[in-house]
Formats: C-alpha cells, structure tokens, sequence
C-alpha cells in the first residue's frame, strides 16, 4: 500500500495509543465523580488539555473539547446570534475555500458573503476590507484549503478586523467582530499560535495529526461569548456537556505534543518528498500542478490533468494499492463540484481531472517514486484510451 492521502486521515501514532491505553480498562473512572480515583483522571484530563493547549499558546481552561473539527466549527458559529441575522447584507464572511462545515453554518445562519480567492486560493485581503461593514459578527478563514493546502494570512486578517473593531469602539458601537480560523489542516506542519494569528477562535482536530478521530478543540478567547451546542451536564464550561472522553483526550495531548515537537524536521522531509513527486509527474506535460509552492504546506501536491476523468484515475490507482484522493474526501463523497476548485477559476475539465496527493509518516523515497511511476503510466494508459 502506499497512501497519499494524509490530509483526510492519519493513522493512530504509537505514542498516541500508549497513552490511551490505561484509561480504556483500568483507569475508566468519570472525572465529575467524587472519590479519589475519579479525582485522578480528572487531573490527567485537564494536564491533556493544557498539553494540547501549550502548543497554539494557550491554555487549556480556554479549549472546549468537542467530538471533532466540525462540531468546533458548529459551536464556533454561536457567536453569531441567529436573532441578529435578519435585513443585512453580510452579518457572516467566510473564504471562498472553505470546508463544508463553515459553509453549512454559514447557510444556516444567513446573511453571509464569499471572500474572493486568487488563482492559487488565497483570500484578497482588499476584498476583505471591501466587504466588511458595521454588522458584520464573524469572519471565518481557514488556516489552509483542504484540496490545495494553501495557507491563508490570517494575520494580516486579522489587523483588518483589529482596526474595525477599534473603530466601531471610537464610535461608542459595541457590536462584536470575531475572527474565527479552522487550523485543522496545518497543525504539526505550521507553527501555529494564537497570539500571533490574532484569532478570537481557532478550531483543532485530532484526526489529521495521528491522533484518535472522533475529537477536536476549539480554543475562545475570553472576549467570545458562546452558546452550547450540546446541552446537558454542564461540561466543557457548560458549553459541551456529557462525560469526557478521557482517552481520545489524552490520545490527542500525545499526539499533538508529538507533531509539535518534531515539526521542524517533519516539514524539511515531507517538503523534499513533495518536491521529488512534483519534478517525477511533471514528466508528463499535460499535468498541471494548483497552488502556491511559497503559500502552501508541505506535505501537499495538488494537480489536475484536463481531458481525464479523476474517479476514474482513483479507481484505477486503488487497483495498484494506491490511494489518492480527488480534492477533498467530503465533496468527494458526495459526487458534487468543488467549490474550491471552482472559486480559484478551473475550467469543468481541470475539475473533473483533479487529484490531491498528501504526504505523512507513510510516505518515503521509495514509495513517492514509486507511486509517480505508476501514477504515469495510469495517466498515459488513459490518454492513449482516449485518443
């Protein structure tokens, strides 16, 4: 097998599964009840927290552990009152390349707009300050595309809502503006920390980074006022109820702790792996490679070859023990457009011929090389086909 398809999922880190391993059997105990052993658990559950938390510089009283990056996504959304959302043109902004998470809430709550990408994906930041007006609560901009992997300045977006949120205060308008990030793709790749983007919110998922699936984070600021997705007990500052899951938790402080610490020499490899699979592709000519190398991350290679069909291509290569992916696996899965795609101005044919390859712990040398080689030959059997 040789799997090039990191960014939808990751294999569990054995540092990861050790960790969880104890409190599977033996330390099983709910860290709300009284006694002792409960008592334990629920300080080995807030460390894991603060663990996760040290890594974007934070701390972890500031993270609300949820069941995964969408449901951070959801409870993200609250900051914005549905109320609220009735005559204005744009209450809501988000990218043009978002996951179908952000745009579903989007939809949900109404009155929102696009922000304009380039031809690689990145967010215009004149178009951003443009479109931004006195009633507009949240702005939403991933960290980087899941189909292209291109990085977004979140900083600079986030000095535009600094200075209009200065203004609306000059004025004596108290209407809140937040800026919220999904970090899911990016964390153990990029050095992110929340000081520095100058994020309200920034939303972290376990799965992409060879932790358990099934749970996330979002970390708030303390100017962000939410409201609970998921009622009940009163967990997660009331904001997340029901039992912690102790173990993913604690799979996820490993996990993240482990990217972190190695990320440095994890970006030099995956970037000269990525590197040797683009220069081996490019000997077919008729492949074009999308994105910005300078704004992308590392592990990704995204293209598109006009003419052919991309299912087909996935198909063929699963056949071969390869596994790819066409943009992302959730428009994949549904059998419609990407809307990514679609935005940074690809033509029907360059759509439907896309693939997104993305590198990890299972990618070497070998099998890069490896996987270019038959990748080539599927590509060249098909146009031959289609002569």
């Amino acid at each position: 097998m040789i799997y090039l398809d990191h960014a939808a999922a990751t294999s569990l880190s054995a540092k990861a599964l050790a960790a969880m391993t104890p409190y599977f059997v033996e330390d099983f105990f709910n860290p709300s009840a009284p006694y002792l052993s409960a008592v334990q658990v629920r300080k080995i559950y807030d460390a894991a927290k603060d663990d996760i938390a040290h890594v974007i510089g934070a701390k972890g009283a500031d993270l609300v552990i949820t069941a995964g990056a969408t449901e951070s996504i959801n409870l993200a959304f609250t900051s914005v009152f549905k109320d609220d959302c009735k005559d204005s043109p744009c209450k809501i902004l988000i990218s043009a390349v978002e996951h179908p998470a952000v745009v579903a809430n989007a939809q949900k709550l109404g009155n929102f707009d696009y922000l304009k990408v380039d031809a690689h994906g990145r967010i215009v930041l004149s178009d951003l300050a443009a479109k931004i007006t006195a009633s507009t609560q949240l702005v939403s901009v991933c960290l980087a595309s899941s189909e292209l992997g291109t990085l977004q300045p979140i900083s600079d977006i986030a000095s535009i809502i600094r200075t209009e949120r200065q203004r609306r205060l000059a004025k004596g308008d108290k209407t809140p503006i937040y800026l919220h990030c999904d970090a899911s793709q990016g964390i153990g790749l990029v050095d992110v920390k929340v000081a520095r983007l100058g994020v309200d919110l920034l939303t972290l998922n376990s799965a992409k980074i060879y932790g358990p699936k099934g749970v996330g984070a979002l970390w708030v600021s303390s100017r962000v006022k939410l409201q609970p997705v998921v009622v009940g007990g009163g967990q997660e500052m009331g904001l997340r109820s029901g039992t912690e899951n102790v173990p993913a938790v604690v799979g996820f402080a490993a996990a993240i702790t482990e990217a972190d610490k190695h990320l440095a020499s994890e970006r030099k490899r995956l970037q000269k792996l990525r590197d040797l699979l683009r220069e081996q592709l490019a000997a077919n000519s008729s492949i074009e490679f999308l994105g910005a190398p300078k704004h992308q991350l590392v592990n990704f290679l995204s293209l598109t070859i006009p003419g052919l069909d991309a299912e087909r291509l996935v198909f063929k290569l699963e056949q071969r023990e390869i596994y790819v992916s066409t943009g992302a696996a959730c428009a994949a899965k549904k059998g419609v457009k990407s809307q990514t795609l679609t935005a940074i101005g690809l033509s029907d044919a360059q759509i439907a011929g896309s693939l997104r390859l993305t590198l990890g712990k299972l990618s070497s040398e070998t099998n890069v090389k490896q996987a270019a080689k038959i990748i080539l030959e599927i590509v060249a059997s098909e146009q031959e086909r289609l002569k």
